[in-house]
């Protein structure tokens, strides 16, 4: 059960990632109408203007508004994701192991096992091999979003489980991109960028929110982490990781919950929605669906994302569950895990960066792989939508019924039996 903080926690997060969901469809949307209209050549020219074309000197910026948005925007997704994480570590669900092992094996499994499917998939194509890791994120703004919306009845702790698989699942793929999309490693630009760094974690540890210093600070790391050939998202979820989580003597809220206060809204409601915009525009104009369908990157990263996360997490959560001490959450049941499962199948932020990291942006390839991502996704969230629909329903019946006893005589029985047993009555 989460405690009453962690709740106002999951909830607040809720209220933000559902804006920012529908704001991360409204820009993906966008791009691919735009991209499949007779003015496809407009949206190219945007997504490839050089605003600094002389920047080629000045530590490899001369970047198009498309490579801005990937590594400059993005990094501000990733340092509320190192906010986030350094904060479920410190005060959250991942603080307690008991607690956590569950939804963290779940996020291994949920990885491991798309990436498994994908590999076989495409076992004979060597190029076709670098894009194993693009079904293995979770878009957890689209995730919150889909299930804040149908979810108004669904416990809580179903709401925990995914949050705390989501953040594990955005860990495990910051790692991957560090690991093994990399190229051209500078190793003296990446001591540089940890100077900034340091002195970005004495500010914040001694409580100085000097936005005049904090942000100069963060993005001279960015451009020297950018600079290495390590992926520039990484300084975000470094500084993040630098902020302490507990509240100083005489503060009501913590420096990590300030600025992930501040934060949020400008990474849901501005930086994700704006890489969609530029990173979903595929144009299928003249294209031969059924030749795009069969393909086997398309057909790896569908499977993956949308059978690969289900058999990942609830397979590995039915056996951590069956041969170790760990317990589901007594507020959920199997189906409503199911129903998470399949949420967990919406890959799209993380994912599409991934995509264009392992075959370039803008490569057929590329291009194949936003399209499963895309189409993934929707599979997902629909057959989510579904499962999480009838149990938000079951549930609702629950609070009525319950309501309803509590008003003749004060004791709402319904709650003395566990999930499971509610299932089978209902």
């Amino acid at each position: 059960m989460s405690t009453w903080n962690e709740a106002k926690f999951v909830t607040e997060a809720l209220r933000t990632e559902t804006v920012g969901g529908v704001l991360l469809l409204l820009g993906a949307a966008l791009a691919l109408i735009w991209a499949n209209t007779p003015w496809v050549d407009a949206y190219q020219q945007v997504r490839h203007f050089v605003p600094w074309p002389g920047g080629q000197a000045l530590l490899h910026l001369d970047l198009d508004l498309a490579h801005w948005a990937g590594d400059g925007l993005l990094a501000i997704f990733f340092f509320v994701v190192g906010l986030e994480l350094k904060r479920e570590f410190v005060a959250g669900d991942l603080r307690n192991p008991r607690q956590a092992a569950l939804p963290i094996v779940a996020a291994v499994g949920g990885m491991a096992v798309p990436a498994v499917i994908f590999a076989l998939i495409n076992m004979g194509d060597r190029a076709a091999l670098q894009g194993w890791a693009v079904p293995t994120a979770t878009d957890i703004a689209f995730a919150l979003a889909v299930l804040a919306v149908i979810g108004s009845h669904l416990p809580l702790g179903l709401r925990a489980f995914l949050l705390t698989l989501a953040v594990v699942d955005d860990l495990l793929a910051i790692t991957i991109i560090a690991l093994f999309y990399t190229d051209d490693f500078q190793i003296l630009f990446l001591l540089g960028s940890l100077l900034p760094i340091a002195v970005f974690a004495l500010l914040v540890q001694r409580g100085k929110t000097w936005w005049w210093a904090l942000i100069p600070l963060a993005v001279t790391a960015w451009t020297l982490m950018h600079a290495s050939g390590v992926h520039a998202t990484i300084a975000g979820v470094l500084l993040g990781f630098t902020v302490p989580v507990a509240a100083r003597a005489g503060a009501e809220h913590g420096m990590a919950e300030h600025l992930e206060h501040v934060w949020r809204p400008v990474s849901a409601g501005f930086a994700v929605p704006v890489f969609a915009f530029f990173a979903a525009g595929v144009s299928l104009r003249g294209t031969d669906v059924g030749t795009i369908a069969t393909d086997p990157i398309v057909v790896g990263i569908v499977a993956g994302l949308v059978l690969g996360k289900v058999i990942g997490i609830l397979g590995s959560s039915f056996l951590m569950a069956r041969f170790t001490r760990a317990e589901l959450d007594e507020e959920l049941s199997w189906t409503d895990l199911f129903g998470v499962s399949l949420l967990a199948g919406i890959g799209f932020t993380v994912s599409l960066l991934i995509g264009e990291l392992a075959f370039g942006a803008g490569t057929d390839r590329d291009s194949a792989a936003k399209v499963a991502v895309v189409a993934a996704s929707v599979i997902a969230a629909t057959l989510a939508a579904i499962v999480l629909s009838r149990r938000n329903t079951v549930y609702r019946r629950l609070h009525e019924r319950a309501t309803h006893d509590a008003d003749a005589d004060g004791i709402p029985d319904i709650y003395q039996t566990t999930p499971q047993q509610q299932e089978r009555n209902s």
